[in-house]
Order: structure tokens, then sequence, then C-alpha cells
């Protein structure tokens, strides 16, 4: 168990120049930069993200990408007049990620200064460097999961379900009961353990600890009579949004303590966000034990101390580092009726 380590999850091209040579406004006959579409391809299928932000005429851009078979790769694509750093800090706020997750490529190097200068935490590069990318340990994840073999695809149905509710006449309520939505919880397999420790490396914001498990460890854990790994899944009528949460919770004959909790920051607006803890909350109260909770505070996860406060947990220990929450399960929420709920859990595993 350590604290995560940085991995790029989206990677923003420059076009003139960067991706292709020639400048597109100039009139110039453009050519895809060698090598350029393996390395696209090859992030692809590694689970990390692609997007632009390039200062052109979005509709002659996009169209000369489709020339070249490449718009369905790049989401969010900002192709505009503005500032860098602008469209690069609004990618990753569309794809709800932080900015240190995000790599930027351009060709001039007073471009990447601006960007430097006002969103340090960007990994910024060089296109002179472009072929060294792929070798980067920032962009290279342990494994390679079937929920990253589909990321891209999944961000697109995200996209297609947010035109939807946009254009939806009525309460946010009845657009998600829409959705049919089932968040399904079960007892990890050793199947899901890749995912598993690929969850706990990239997920930040609505994480408990911020502490990554390898598979080694997690492996332990499903094998441990003194632990339970539980992992969750998303499914709507649109198609699925993959394992998106974990939960590790440590089993005494008197309490259970939650030494993790965590759900991808893709489905926050599903309003999904309590389900798992509330789900563990009935569970401990049928076992008739006290319910521990932990969290270790950072910039990024104030959503999941707030999410244990409001679902009834009070604070009875902080050291400055590690706050230890207790529920007394006199009040367990319900979960919304627009959810089914499916779990399949073996507390004797």
């Amino acid at each position: 168990m350590k604290q995560g380590e940085k991995k790029i999850k989206c990677v923003v091209w420059d076009l003139d120049n960067t991706l292709w040579d020639g400048t597109l406004l100039e009139g110039d006959q453009l050519s895809l930069k060698e090598n350029a579409v393996n390395i696209i391809k090859t992030l692809d299928g590694r689970g990390i993200l692609n997007s632009i932000a390039s200062k052109n005429e979005y509709n002659l851009a996009m169209d000369k990408l489709k020339n070249f078979g490449l718009d369905s790769y790049f989401l969010y694509p900002q192709i505009n007049w503005n500032a860098k750093h602008f469209s690069v800090k609004q990618i990753a706020e569309s794809i709800n990620i932080g900015a240190d997750s995000l790599a930027f490529i351009d060709d001039q190097e007073f471009e990447l200064d601006e960007v430097r200068h006002s969103l340090p935490e960007v990994c910024c590069i060089n296109s002179e460097n472009m072929d060294d990318i792929l070798q980067m340990p920032e962009m290279n994840p342990r494994f390679i999961t079937q929920d990253s073999r589909i990321r891209r695809q999944m961000y697109q149905s995200d996209i297609k379900r947010k035109e939807i509710e946009d254009n939806f006449e009525g309460p946010q309520q009845d657009f998600l009961a829409s959705l049919a939505m089932k968040f399904t919880i079960l007892n990890a397999t050793e199947n899901d353990l890749q995912r598993a420790e690929e969850l706990t490396i990239r997920t930040h914001q609505l994480n408990t600890t911020g502490y990554t498990y390898s598979y080694e460890e997690l492996r332990d854990f499903i094998n441990s009579d003194k632990h339970l790994l539980l992992i969750s899944s998303l499914d709507d009528k649109y198609g699925t949004y993959g394992k998106i949460g974990l939960s590790l919770i440590e089993k005494n004959e008197e309490f259970w303590n939650i030494k993790l909790l965590l759900m991808s920051c893709r489905v926050m607006s599903r309003g999904v966000g309590n389900v798992m803890i509330t789900h563990i909350m009935s569970m401990a109260k049928t076992q008739k034990v006290r319910l521990l909770a932990e969290l270790i505070p950072t910039e990024k996860n104030r959503m999941m101390y707030m999410t244990y406060k409001f679902s009834g947990f009070k604070e009875i220990k902080n050291d400055g580092k590690i706050i230890t929450f207790e529920n007394e399960l006199t009040n367990i929420p319900k979960i919304s009726s627009y959810i089914a709920l499916e779990a399949g859990i073996d507390l004797n595993i």
C-alpha cells in the first residue's frame, strides 16, 4: 500500500506542425507526422484518452481529422483561438480529471511555456520528442484491462447521454429514472484484480485515502477471512460504465472498518455515489457490528469527506493524518428509487 503514483489519463495534441506537418489555414499540403497515428492508437488501446488544443478554425480542422480517419479518437477537442492553457483546462474539466493527469504536446516552446506557467502540474512535451511518448513510465499502465480497452467508447457514450440529458424536458430525477440504471456490487475475484489495481491508481477525487494497492496486495485481501473486497459496476440502457467502484473492509468480530472507498468520477453526475456506502451500512447492521471508516484528507477528496458526513458518519478520532468515523447505523439512507441494486456478496469468502 502506497500513495498514488502519477499516471497520464489524457494526451492533448496541438495540430499544426505537431500532429501533422504544415499549417491548415495557410493552405499547406498537410501530412500526418510519422508515427503520430501509431502513438494515438497505442495510447487509446492502453486506455489513455486523446484530445486537442489547437488555434484553428473548428470545422476546417475537424474535416481534416475526419479525412485522416482520426476524428473519433479525440474527446472534447478545443479548436478555437483561446490561450492553450484555457483549452487544456477545459479538457480536464470536461473529462472530469485533474490537470496533473494531462500531457500536452506542441511544437511551439512559447505555447508549452504558457501552459507550464498557468498549469504547472501538466506534463508538457515538445513535439520533437514525440517518439519517446510511448516509452514514458507515465504512459504505461501496469495492466491493460477490459475497461481500459473501451475507455474512449465509454466516454463517448457519456457524451451522448449528456446531449440527451440537455434536451430532456423535465426534472433531473425523471431523466435519471429514464436511464434504467443497474448498480451491481459483488465480491472481487481474481479476474477483477487488474481493474481493481487500476482503480486505486487512477481514482483521486472520489477516494477516501489516496492509497494504491498492488495486484498482489489485493489478491491477499480476497484470500483473507479478515477482509472484504467489493467491486461495483454500473450499467444503463445506453451501455456499461464498466467497473467503477471499490471498497476494502477490515472485518473484526465487533466492528468493521472501511479502509478504502472509491468511485470513478465518470459516474459522479448519476446520483450513485452513496449506493456502495449505504449497502455496506445495511450489511453491518445485519451482522450486528459497529461500522468505522477511515479517511485521509487530501486536496482532491473533500467530496468523500462530505459523503461520509451526509451518510451519518461522525468523527471519533483525528490524529492529524487519518480521520476515523463511526456510523451508529440508526438511520440508514434509502437508495434512490431510480437505481436497481443487485448485490451478490458472500461474507464468508
